[in-house]
């Protein structure tokens, strides 16, 4: 969980995210809300992430200031969770 929630926000492309369904929904004034562990036992989802799922939450009021500023400074609005998350992979990453 810890290294999913690195590859979503700390991952990038020329400052963006990495992953393009993050980048989507990140240009589109989301928030990366949550990671769910074995949010997708299906075959491809096991396949693709390990189970994981990940949800965008969008807060109507905040998403023209959200996609404002991750096209601007490239700036990922994240919850918590995910926040502690990155937190803890870069407190036990060697990389």
């Amino acid at each position: 969980m810890r290294l999913c929630a690195w590859y979503l926000y700390g991952e990038k492309h020329r400052g963006y995210a990495l992953n393009p369904v993050a980048n989507f929904h990140l240009q589109n004034g989301s928030v990366l809300w949550r990671i769910n562990w074995m949010g997708d036992t299906s075959p491809r989802g096991i396949g693709a992430s390990c189970g994981m799922m990940v949800n965008y939450r969008y807060f109507l009021e905040d998403t023209a200031s959200n996609s404002a500023a991750y096209l601007a400074t490239k700036h990922i609005k994240a919850s918590e969770q995910v926040l502690a998350l990155v937190s803890q992979f870069q407190q036990n990453s060697k990389l």
